[in-house]
């Protein structure tokens, strides 16, 4: 089944070129002759496979996963000191790949990363985002670039104060990316353009706050990873939108932090076959520590500075703010994102050897 010849697999897509439902049941290797770029392996069926060194020692060791893995690094209001940071030129190079895998290694890090002296309009910001991933398409559309007028039926299309929260909560599979550019902040008519606007940017580590309650209250993590809620998107004429199923506010895979899906405007209703003042008391307590001096950072979005961020960790708000505000970007997905990281990072034949053994 795993035989890597020629008339086996495709060598170009490394897909199966053949059945395996239909090899023998009783096959058996007949003679095993190792050669100096592998091992033959001649099969009862008269098939006469071959395996790399090279593929079978990435295969029977456990790269699995340590090694295909940035360490995520928690931070809090601190992070203001030195967030991550690269420079669109090195991004863009086409002589050298280390811009872009700085800026993807510096997202699974972090969860966000600047990209500093990017140029000062929507088509630069578009083709930055293309080197990471397609554009994803949502109701919404697809790149946006938009002012406060309430176009879509969304808050984030207004000029009001917003919580912190991750955006399309109501999708089965979140958005991975969200990146946003201003592009101008142009003060009302009654209002000098040298002074105070508002419209102060907010991220939280999502992580770096689920990790914390954990600590500080284990009974309401396992709350808020436990209980289903729904979620939705029924804002828009002709739209509404809900996940497949009911999703945790924190989500985990092997007791590891996964995703955490919070927008308490997109929320549904708490089941009532629960403890319903349980998981209020655990909201309330997920709600103080997002909120705390120490988890939010604080920022103004500027023209020439793009952000970049992992909606299935970090949170993002903004305070309210007069004039109106130009801002472009877009969403990836996931998965475009974490090809990108991988590919960028380390060795391809790593990374689909990894990608084969996936558990």
């Amino acid at each position: 089944d795993n035989c890597r010849c020629a008339q086996c697999v495709n060598q170009d897509t490394l897909q199966r070129n053949f059945d395996t439902f239909a090899i023998p049941k009783d096959l058996s290797p007949q003679e095993i002759s190792p050669k100096n770029d592998g091992v033959d392996v001649l099969w009862s069926d008269s098939h006469k496979s071959h395996y790399p060194w090279s593929w079978l020692s990435l295969t029977l060791r456990d790269i699995s996963h340590k090694k295909l893995a940035n360490q995520e690094k928690l931070w809090g209001a601190t992070i203001a000191s030195a967030p991550p940071e690269v420079r669109f030129d090195d991004v863009m190079s086409s002589t050298s790949p280390k811009g872009l895998a700085d800026l993807t290694s510096k997202i699974r890090q972090y969860g966000l990363c600047f990209v500093t002296d990017s140029p000062k309009t929507p088509e630069a910001t578009e083709k930055l985002l293309e080197t990471i991933g397609p554009i994803r398409n949502t109701h919404y559309g697809g790149f946006y670039d938009f002012i406060p007028d309430l176009a879509l039926a969304d808050t984030a299309y207004t000029n009001l104060a917003l919580p912190a929260h991750t955006d399309t909560t109501y999708f089965t599979e979140p958005a991975g990316l969200q990146a946003f550019h201003l592009l101008s902040h142009t003060p009302p008519a009654n209002k000098p353009a040298d002074e105070v606007l508002g419209g102060q940017s907010l991220l939280v580590d999502g992580f770096h706050a689920a990790e914390t309650l954990r600590k500080e209250s284990p009974g309401d993590f396992e709350i808020l990873r436990k209980v289903k809620l729904p979620w939705h998107a029924s804002g828009n004429q002709g739209v509404a939108i809900a996940p497949d199923m009911a999703y945790p506010v924190i989500e985990t895979n092997g007791g590891n932090l996964h995703r955490i899906r919070w927008n308490n405007d997109d929320r549904g209703v708490v089941p009532t076959d629960i403890d319903v003042d349980a998981w209020y008391q655990a909201a309330r307590k997920w709600d103080e520590i997002l909120k705390s001096k120490e988890s939010e950072f604080w920022f103004q979005l500027e023209p020439g500075r793009v952000l970049i961020f992992d909606n299935w960790r970090v949170l993002h708000g903004r305070s309210a703010f007069e004039g109106l505000r130009r801002i472009c970007g877009a969403y990836i997905s996931r998965d475009d994102f974490i090809s990108r990281w991988k590919m960028t990072n380390f060795p391809r034949e790593d990374v689909i050897a990894s990608n084969m053994q996936l558990r």
